[in-house]
């Protein structure tokens, strides 16, 4: 598989996703978001970070960089885009998913250990994990509220786009599971064509043997099962 990280000025997860698919045997690389080649991918994951300081508002600046134009021309192609903390905002704010990133409900920067529910098995992010399967996977933002209106939301419940949930370790949800605020408990959700996955949670973060977590691991097998049974 051929993964293509794009950096941008302030990215700081880049060279994490770059080595967790590389230590897996897949040929990734890092782009910069000046260059206008992706280099033929297979995934495309735009990193966590504070792309372009977030001035202006996360993810602003860094969907008019050069690069962000083939990213939507490899999406319209089917292409599978993984966009993670700031890169789940930079895919909204250039308009490949839905909805927004707010500041957190308590106005402060989250780092810690977070559980998640996936929701459904249906897309290549999550192919053959059990739906109601928990996942131990940090989260660092503060931008990462996600808002979207009724319509909206009862559109991605209706077409099985919600990936994940914030939950407590036994799955269940709520406000007090719910770590900043997000309508739904909603920490990912997937594009119409389910090629573009947004989630605010950092898999690459626990994917190693050196960590206290290996849950990312299984997205990431799942992104592997789903390229192998295409095949």
């Amino acid at each position: 598989m051929r993964v293509s990280v794009i950096t941008f000025p302030g990215s700081n997860c880049d060279y994490d996703a770059r080595d967790v698919f590389a230590e897996r045997g897949h040929d990734a690389r890092l782009i910069w978001h000046k260059d206008r080649d992706l280099e033929n991918p297979d995934l495309v994951i735009i990193p966590g970070g504070f792309s372009y300081g977030d001035y202006l508002r996360c993810g602003a600046l860094a969907r008019f960089s050069p690069i962000v134009s083939e990213i939507l021309a490899f999406a319209d192609r089917g292409g599978l885009i993984l966009g993670i903390c700031n890169g789940f905002q930079i895919l909204t704010e250039a308009g490949l998913l839905p909805g927004a990133l707010l500041i957190n409900k308590d106005l402060n920067f989250i780092c810690q250990h977070q559980y998640l529910k996936v929701e459904t098995s249906d897309s290549p992010f999550t192919k053959g994990l059990i739906p109601g399967t928990i996942l131990d996977i940090p989260i660092a933002h503060k931008e990462g509220n996600f808002y979207i209106d009724d319509d909206g939301l009862k559109k991605l419940q209706d077409e099985d786009r919600i990936l994940f949930r914030y939950c407590d370790e036994t799955g269940r949800g709520g406000a007090e599971t719910n770590p900043n605020g997000a309508v739904d408990s909603i920490a990912g959700i997937i594009n119409e064509g389910r090629n573009v996955l947004g989630m605010m949670p950092h898999p690459e973060r626990a994917a190693s043997d050196s960590v206290c977590s290996q849950d990312g691991k299984h997205i990431f097998s799942a992104i592997e099962r789903f390229f192998d049974s295409s095949l």
